[in-house]
This record gives structure tokens, C-alpha cells and sequence, in this order.
């Protein structure tokens, strides 16, 4: 478990759309320190799930960072989406239902049917 993992928590319990916090609110709630760069580069508070192991926190809790404030060290969480789910049951890969639609089955049709019923002589 990732020594940031309770701000996700705390994110998911909130039932605005907007989370305003402040870097310190950030470490009381983790118990943890953020590193220096977090306070040197605004960069380091990018949307980006690879740029550090906080930013994939707030992104699977469903949030994205914005209004971010480098010298009154403060920014909002603003909620995009619901929680991603832990564990396989509900995750499914980003394309999953990317053709739905796409395709017509004329009404009739037994899709349990071989095209070739000849195939399995051959």
C-alpha cells in the first residue's frame, strides 16, 4: 500500500465536486511529507498517472488537479468520474465497448451457427 493511498480514501469520501486543500492538509491526511519537488515544480502536480505514485491516487479515486497555486501551496481536486474499482471484477480495459454499435445482426440470425458447416470435415 502506498504511503499516499489515504488521500484517495479521503477522496472518494467527499461528496463534492470540488476539494480545495492546501499541501500541509495533503501531509496531515497521508502522515507523509510531500517530496521537494512538489513545492519547487508545478509540473509535479500534472494529471499525468505517470508522474508520481500521489498523481495516480487522486486520478483512481476519479479526481484531476487544477487551480494549482504554487506559492500559497494550495490547489482543488476537482471529481471527474467515479472511483476506479479495486481488483479485476469491474475493471475492464480502456477500449472495452469502443465498437458497440458499430455492428448490425439482422434480426433472425443464429449467431450459434457455423458459417461452413462443412469446416470440420476438412
Amino acid at each position: 500500500m502506498s504511503k499516499y493511498a489515504q488521500l484517495g480514501e479521503y477522496l472518494k469520501k467527499q461528496r463534492t465536486e470540488r476539494v480545495p486543500m492546501s499541501f500541509r492538509d495533503i501531509e496531515r491526511i497521508t502522515g507523509a511529507k510531500l517530496p521537494p519537488s512538489s513545492v519547487k515544480h508545478r509540473p509535479w502536480w500534472s494529471n499525468n498517472p505517470r508522474n508520481s505514485v500521489l498523481t495516480k491516487i487522486w486520478i483512481d479515486a476519479g479526481f484531476k488537479s487544477e487551480q494549482v497555486d504554487m506559492a500559497g501551496r494550495k490547489l482543488v481536486f476537482r471529481r471527474v468520474r467515479k472511483p476506479a474499482e479495486s481488483g479485476p471484477s469491474g475493471a475492464h480495459h480502456p477500449a472495452f465497448g469502443a465498437l458497440k454499435g458499430l455492428i448490425r445482426i439482422a434480426p433472425g440470425t443464429d449467431l450459434t451457427k457455423p458459417a461452413d458447416p462443412d469446416w470440420g470435415k476438412r
